[in-house]
C-alpha cells in the first residue's frame, strides 16, 4: 500500500500547502481520501481526474472535503463518458457541498454512499472499518485492511477509548495533531494533540504515526517531538508530495 500526502494542514490551506488530503494506492487501485482545501491541485501533478477510482471522506468539514466538489467538475465537464465516481461519507455530511453548484451538474459525476460511522465495508481491494469518533459534526475513523496490511486513519477527533481500537496493531497510523501540547479550552474533546497522539499509538501498538491537520504554523519538529515523548516508533508529518510505503 502506498500514500501520497496531498496536504497536511488544518482548518485552511497556505500559500505552500493544503488542508488534509491522501492518495492511497494498492495494485492499481487508487482511493482519495479526505480532499481537502487545495489538494485537487497537487493530485492533478500525479494523475487525471478521472483516474481516481472511490473517494472517502471523514467528516463534512471543508478542509476534508472542500475539493471533491471540483473533482466532480473536472471529471464530468472534460468527459461525460467516465463512470460515476463512488463516494462513501456519513450520511448527510456532504447535502451543502453537493448543493453549491449548477442544478444537476455534477450528478452524473459521483455515486454516493452514505454510512453511519461505526459501519464496515469494502472499497475495491479494501476492507473498510470505521469507528464513531468526537468532533464538532459526525466523524467516521477509518482502518483499512488489505493483503496483510493496516492503515488506520483518525480524521478529526478528540481523545477517545475508540482510537486504541482503531489504531491496534495498524502498520501506520494518520492522525489529528491540531496542536503540539496544549489545547485551547474551546478545542478540548473535539480535537487532538500531537502528545496525545503519542499515548494512544503507544498503547495500540502501531508501528509507524504520521501527524496531520496540524494548525497553519505549527512547527512540525515540535509536533513529532512532542508525539515521540510517549511513542518510540518511527514518527513523521504529512506534506505535500511525501510518499510513505506501507510494507506488509
Amino acid at each position: 500500500m502506498r500514500v501520497v500526502v496531498l496536504g497536511g494542514l488544518g482548518g485552511w490551506p497556505s500559500a505552500s500547502q493544503g488542508c488534509a488530503g491522501f492518495l492511497i494506492e494498492h495494485q492499481g487501485f487508487r482511493l482519495l481520501v479526505d480532499p481537502g482545501y487545495a489538494t485537487l491541485q497537487p493530485l492533478l501533478t500525479r494523475l487525471s481526474a478521472a483516474a481516481v477510482d472511490a473517494v472517502y471522506v471523514s467528516h463534512g468539514h471543508p478542509d476534508h472535503c472542500a475539493d471533491l466538489e471540483p473533482l466532480l467538475r473536472a471529471r464530468v465537464l472534460a468527459d461525460r463518458s467516465v463512470p460515476a465516481l463512488p463516494v462513501y461519507a456519513p450520511t448527510g455530511s456532504l447535502d451543502a457541498l453537493l448543493a453549491i453548484d449548477e442544478p444537476g451538474l455534477i450528478d452524473p459525476a459521483y455515486r454516493l454512499h452514505g454510512f453511519t460511522p461505526g459501519d464496515g465495508f469494502d472499497i475495491g481491494p479494501y476492507a473498510v472499518r470505521t469507528w464513531s469518533l468526537p468532533h464538532w459534526v459526525p466523524n467516521a475513523g477509518l482502518r483499512l485492511s488489505v493483503g496483510g496490511t493496516v492503515l488506520a486513519y483518525t480524521g478529526d477527533t478528540g481523545p477517545s477509548p475508540a482510537l486504541v481500537e482503531l489504531a491496534r496493531d495498524a502498520d501506520l497510523l494518520i492522525a489529528d495533531a491540531t496542536y503540539v501540547d496544549q489545547m485551547p479550552d474551546r478545542q478540548v474533546g473535539f480535537l487532538s494533540s500531537a502528545a496525545e497522539v503519542g499515548r494512544y499509538a503507544t498503547a495500540a501498538r502501531t508501528k509507524e504515526v504520521l501527524l496531520t491537520h496540524l494548525w497553519p504554523g505549527t512547527s512540525p519538529d515540535a509536533a513529532v517531538a512532542a508525539a515521540r515523548r510517549a511513542f518510540r516508533g518511527p514518527v513523521g508529518v504529512a506534506r505535500p508530495g511525501l510518499v510513505v510505503d506501507v510494507p506488509a
